[in-house]
């Protein structure tokens, strides 16, 4: 049901005044809006960025779609206010609301918000307080929407486990229904927020309540143990997981925004999971087992979203789409019936393996001239110690044929700082990146243009490298100053990723309990939309995690002994730690070999 009375009172007062007022209006082309009388509840979806960055997201689409299904339940959608209408809603007294009915997120049942990003946790906070939900989860009561949390972040919840009444682990397409259902079904029970909360954590094994658990530390500062505070709850949180994508197929009808975001296409996600052991990487523990589409219910969600939203690209999304079964005969089917369409197809994963050989000669050049690739590191002896087990021979005879077949750039991903890192693997990065430069010159007859982004390698929870430190500042921009001396081609660029971003993203993924206290003391003191490199204030950041008795020399800089309890220990995986502590122990030792 509209709200007529606030929606007036923005388009007259509010819109006129801000950048890109269409992002705050909502009636976007497939947007659902429903009649709140006689459902059994509404549920916005809620995602701490830009909406032009929300809307990007597939994980939102997703479940916006799965929930709409629903008779019975409307879901809407909200994302956070730029700068200048933060200041107007607070000026003006006007609460954040939903695009769809312009509905306060105080009135909604459930608020879910997506973490995808640790450096969006700011923006969680300016979501809560301007819809008028109370900061602290213990302040609220049944008058205030249950405050749910899902995506990567939860490989670690505790930084912002003072705000989240409840986190769910793993996938959402079963598990976001369910808590719903029975939120729903116990609030109209008449019990107060705690039994309530009680029971969910208690019945879904999937389901993480803070609340519940009571954090210990030793007597060097660092945490030992965090127990359930009840007999009825789990030590450990078992992931969700959905065994058969098929079940669950893609939107039909996405929404498609009124304003440019950072990803306007058909997007379908063919496969989830990662055949690969990447030890560095924390998608491939998380989002296991390994699970595929079948070709013909790719093709038809990618028929229905063409028909419905008139985009021109299709991306095909998974951790590593060269590796889907059966990948050539994909592409292939995929470009008889869109090439006619002229509709690309791009792939914005690609492992680099035998598959990749055959890229440039299935994919069209017709709307994007650039390959995406991500070797990780340059020396075929340091991809083994990282699990990742790909050869230079592969990636230069995939760009090889992929410049003879039209395309004209190359964009690759490395990471700097890993484990047992040595000066030749700088070297390395390069010496690759101009060697593809030549290859394609020698090709196409002139310049290639070869992009090579640098990020600050981060231990992630949930990864083998979990109990390693991270590298520190002095390190890292040694090694950008070195890798911008070693450049000699002018084809090729380089993108050294912020180090003081990596360092609060560090120190904010590996935090305990406590770090919801400088999160907080961060946002008050002006943090606002951090993962942008124009907006984030490191300083801010740093005082504030020295003002709420942060070690960060501890959090970041500190191996944990491989016997050590971590903060995060309470948050399964489908593998278990037992699997963590295997690869941690080969990677330590091939790193002995590769380094001696």
């Amino acid at each position: 049901m509209l709200n007529e009375s606030l929606k007036n009172l923005v388009v007259d007062r509010i819109l006129p005044c801000v950048q890109t007022p269409a992002q705050y209006v909502g009636g976007e082309w497939n947007a659902v809006v429903k009649d709140h009388r006689g459902l059994r509840g509404k549920l916005c979806l809620a995602f701490p960025d830009a909406y032009s960055i929300g809307m990007s997201c597939h994980a939102v689409q997703v479940l916006y779609d799965l929930m709409n299904r629903r008779d019975d339940w409307a879901c809407e959608r909200a994302f956070a206010p730029l700068d200048d209408m933060e200041q107007l809603l607070r000026e003006h007294r006007l609460p954040l609301w939903s695009l769809e009915t312009f509905t306060p997120l105080v009135d909604f049942d459930v608020l879910g918000f997506t973490l995808q990003y640790d450096l969006c946790y700011s923006n969680v906070l300016t979501m809560l307080d301007l819809g008028g939900i109370p900061l602290a989860a213990d302040r609220r009561t049944m008058e205030h929407p249950l405050v749910i949390a899902g995506g990567p972040c939860t490989a670690n919840p505790e930084p912002m486990a003072r705000f989240i009444d409840l986190f769910i682990v793993g996938d959402g397409e079963e598990s976001l229904p369910e808590v719903c259902e029975l939120w729903a079904r116990l609030k109209h029970s008449g019990r107060d927020r705690e039994s309530a909360l009680a029971e969910m954590a208690a019945r879904l094994p999937y389901v993480y309540v803070p609340r519940f658990y009571r954090p210990e530390y030793g007597e060097d500062g660092r945490p030992t143990a965090l127990r359930p505070a009840r007999a009825d709850l789990p030590a450990l949180i078992a992931p969700a997981v959905v065994e058969d994508l098929e079940s669950y197929p893609p939107p039909a009808a996405p929404v498609v925004p009124y304003v440019e975001c950072v990803q306007d296409r058909i997007a379908v996600e063919i496969m989830r999971g990662c055949p690969g052991r990447c030890r560095f990487c924390q998608s491939t523990t998380i989002k296991r087992p390994l699970r595929f589409r079948s070709i013909e219910s790719i093709v038809q969600a990618a028929v229905e979203q063409y028909r419905n939203t008139g985009y021109n690209e299709i991306s095909l999304l998974s951790l590593s789409s060269s590796d889907y079964t059966d990948f050539d005969v994909l592409i292939r089917r995929l470009h008889e019936i869109f090439r006619p369409l002229h509709v690309g197809v791009s792939l914005p994963s690609l492992r680099i393996n035998e598959q990749l050989r055959i890229v440039g000669e299935v994919m069209n050049t017709d709307r994007h001239s650039s390959l995406t690739l991500a070797p990780e590191v340059a020396r075929d002896d340091m991809r083994r110690q990282v699990g990742k087990p790909i050869t230079n021979e592969d990636l230069y005879a995939g760009c090889r044929r992929a410049f003879e077949n039209g395309f004209s750039r190359v964009k690759l991903y490395f990471m700097c700082g890993l484990p047992g890192e040595r000066e030749s693997d700088l070297e390395g990065i390069i010496e690759m990146a101009e060697t593809i430069s030549r290859l394609g010159k020698e090709v196409r007859g002139r310049a290639v243009e070869v992009v090579a982004g640098v990020s600050n390698f981060v231990p992630k929870p949930q990864t083998p490298y979990q109990w390693n430190a991270m590298q520190r500042r002095e390190y890292f921009r040694w090694a950008h100053e070195f890798l911008h001396r070693r450049k000699r081609l002018r084809s090729v660029r380089l993108r050294c990723h912020d180090v003081e971003a990596s360092l609060l993203e560090g120190a904010l993924c590996r935090g305990d309990r406590r770090m919801g206290e400088a999160i907080e003391l961060a946002w008050r003191r002006g943090a606002r939309f951090d993962a942008w490199a124009e907006k984030l204030n490191p300083e801010l950041w740093w005082q504030a995690l020295s003002d709420a008795g942060i070690d960060v020399e501890k959090t970041l800089h500190l191996p944990y002994p491989a016997d050590a309890p971590l903060p995060w220990d309470h948050i399964g995986i489908r593998q278990g730690r037992a699997y963590l502590e295997r690869e941690r122990e080969q990677a330590a030792e091939q790193w002995v070999v590769g380094s001696g």
